[in-house]
């Protein structure tokens, strides 16, 4: 299945993609994609339920705003320097073992909103990632059995800025949390329809230049290996997003460095997927 949420920011409703491309509204099926809904077998029970109503539910306007597409999580959990390209390109040696952070959960937006550029940002950068959503309650999660705990997979673009994230002292965090700096979406597609998420084809252009165009199998450490290892440092609820790295080509390891300027388009996608478009703004 393929799962969006649409409708303007704050008011978004559920909806299903259809193997025939139809968009429906699941409004009436009850609940929306957050915690609940993953914790109780929801793309289960609303597989059953489309049997039965799925004639019955109105199609969605090609024109609607895609939200995204789960409701806000307990975390985004961020995986950094996990391609072997994109540790090279920074000049970092690559981790003896995963490099964690967070993305504030109000940095989520739609896959197709603007992303601001934060007040007084000069470094605001791009990166396009695969994100794996959670299933069920995952803690102490062996690694033969990760995968029996992933609902399924986005694209996200971990949005940073470089001066905040790096020349601020701290942590990375201040750099990964501005608001419009998680686009997620446009579907959640369920992990069934995702035989090998460790052989996706991921892509981002700026302008129309494509600057990132790699495969998740650069990843470091890959999937499975991310659930089991965050899972024995905290506790991972349904609905909780992980982001798992990005390639080579961002704009902090091009020569001469390159961040975004208000009018700049991006645009980016990942094998099976969907596509994800954004155009900066100056912060107002």
């Amino acid at each position: 299945m393929k799962l969006f949420r649409f409708g303007p920011d704050g008011h978004e409703q559920p909806g299903v993609l259809l193997p025939d491309g139809a968009h429906l509204d699941v409004t009436h099926f009850g609940g929306d994609y957050d915690e609940t809904f993953f914790a109780t077998a929801g793309p289960e029970r609303l597989a059953h339920w489309l049997t039965a109503h799925a004639a019955q539910c109105p199609r969605v306007p090609a024109d609607t705003r895609f939200g995204p597409c789960i409701k806000r999580p307990s975390k985004i959990v961020c995986v950094g320097l996990n391609y072997a390209k994109h540790a090279a390109e920074t000049g970092a040696t690559p981790p003896a073992e995963p490099i964690l952070f967070f993305k504030s959960t109000t940095s989520l937006c739609g896959p197709n909103d603007n992303v601001v550029i934060p007040k007084r940002s000069e470094k605001t950068d791009w990166e396009v990632e695969l994100a794996v959503v959670i299933g069920k309650r995952a803690s102490y999660v062996e690694l033969d059995e990760a995968m029996d705990y992933v609902a399924g997979y986005a694209v996200i673009n971990d949005y940073s800025e470089r001066a905040f994230q790096l020349e601020r002292g701290g942590q990375w965090d201040k750099g990964k949390g501005c608001d419009t700096f998680a686009p997620l979406g446009p579907y959640l597609v369920t992990r069934e329809e995702v035989p090998n998420p460790n052989a996706l084809g991921l892509w981002l252009s700026v302008n129309g230049e494509k600057l990132q165009d790699s495969s998740t199998d650069d990843m470091i450490f890959d999937v499975p290996t991310l659930v089991s290892y965050i899972s024995q440092f905290m506790t991972l609820l349904p609905g909780d997003v992980i982001s798992t790295g990005t390639p080579s080509g961002v704009g902090l390891g091009l020569k001469p460095p390159r961040y975004l300027s208000p009018g700049d388009v991006v645009e980016l996608g990942i094998e099976g997927l969907g596509e994800q478009r954004q155009l900066a703004v100056s912060y107002q």
